[in-house]
């Protein structure tokens, strides 16, 4: 004889037991747990391995005069971003917290944003510019792609506008072309023999 109420007990049984599976199954699939020294990386008996400590941020760090000179500037390390940029987003660069402090350097020596910019260009070149300058053959960088630009347009909207006319009008026969009777006459024999 049945109690009333036990099948209704199993059921909850078989779910418990499902939600219990499923969750362990979970869990191994998680992986290693993330504790603070384990993990894929190894344990971390050495302090010094975790990094360098940032430097004290400084108001010349926020200077806005100091981040428009170094967006100008391309940072050396060869992520091939401005200085401010790499120095912001790239905690791992040792190359642009040195231009930034060069800069910040110029700066309080009383040098000018343009100055700042000659020193580099003599130091290292144009190279170290993020756009090359107006003048000389760089011009040439400033005026080639918006004339290159205009010109595809035009030569597009051309072929746009023959292409949707049907291409270009037939000519007509001149009296050089022109077939005579007895050209056409023959043709139409020769048609008339392949076709039998």
């Amino acid at each position: 004889m049945r109690v009333p109420g036990a099948r209704e007990a199993g059921r909850s049984s078989r779910r418990e037991f499902f939600s219990l599976a499923v969750g362990a199954i979970a869990l191994s699939l998680q992986g290693p747990d993330s504790l603070p020294g384990s993990g894929p990386s190894g344990r971390l008996w050495d302090p010094s391995r975790a990094g360098r400590p940032l430097e004290p941020v400084t108001a010349a760090d926020n200077d806005q005069a100091i981040q428009a000179i170094e967006k100008h500037l391309r940072c050396t390390c060869g992520c091939n971003q401005d200085v401010y940029t790499c120095r912001t987003t790239d905690f791992t660069c040792e190359t642009s917290p040195a231009m930034h402090r060069r800069v910040v350097a110029l700066a309080q020596s009383g040098q000018t944003a343009q100055q700042i910019l000659d020193t580099f260009v003599r130091e290292n070149g144009v190279a170290i510019l993020m756009a090359p300058p107006k003048r000389g053959f760089n011009l040439a960088a400033w005026v080639v792609p918006p004339v290159a630009v205009v010109v595809a347009g035009l030569l597009l909207t051309r072929a746009l506008r023959r292409w949707s006319r049907g291409g270009t009008p037939p000519a007509t026969p001149t009296a050089a072309a022109a077939a005579s009777a007895a050209e056409l006459e023959w043709l139409e024999h020769e048609l008339e023999r392949f076709t039998d």
